[in-house]
């Protein structure tokens, strides 16, 4: 994130300073910086830092996720708390499905051990996203579908955090 600061000269003795987030790429989205952004959130969600997530969205950023709604960056923050205490062993995978203008549509799965379930599950979903002329996430629709899968099913098998460049995609493994 960048963050910038202007001056404001409202009489000769005072200034205010307006700062202001822009996250890039920023809007409107080419194929590539599309493509970038996607991988951006990729690496932020396995981050599985909350704080570090809930920059990416509008201090009033509206989502869906499932059947879940939220408004604001702190909704935000409490959701993937909790979420990232009940999934464990996170591990996501997004890819780029469409873009046009300051939207993008993204498909994903992700790979996480139940805990109070104990079993492994493996979610598919897709991701309507809308960003603001800065490049923050005004809003988030998730649609996700979880399927029970054992242990050995499993398909992203890399430490926490960033994926590796050389692990392959969802179109690459078939799903």
């Amino acid at each position: 994130m960048i963050t910038t600061a202007t001056a404001n000269h409202t009489d000769a003795t005072s200034i205010n300073v307006v700062q202001k987030e822009v996250r890039p790429p920023v809007p409107p989205f080419t194929k590539e910086t599309a493509t970038q952004k996607v991988r951006l959130a990729e690496d932020a969600w396995n981050s599985q830092d909350p704080d570090k997530v809930k920059m990416a969205y509008t201090k009033d950023t509206v989502w869906r996720n499932r059947s879940t709604f939220l408004q604001g960056r702190e909704s935000v923050r409490e959701f993937l708390s909790d979420k990232w205490v009940r999934e464990q062993h996170y591990r996501l995978i997004k890819e780029l499905w469409s873009h046009d203008g300051d939207r993008i549509a993204v498909r994903f799965c992700y790979e996480y051990f139940h805990a109070s379930e104990q079993r492994w599950y493996r979610a598919h979903g897709n991701e309507n996203w809308e960003f603001n002329a800065d490049g923050l996430m005004k809003h988030r629709h998730a649609s996700i579908n979880d399927v029970p899968i054992e242990e050995t099913e499993r398909r992203f098998h890399w430490s926490k955090g960033r994926r590796p460049d050389d692990h392959p995609g969802l179109s690459e493994l078939g799903l």
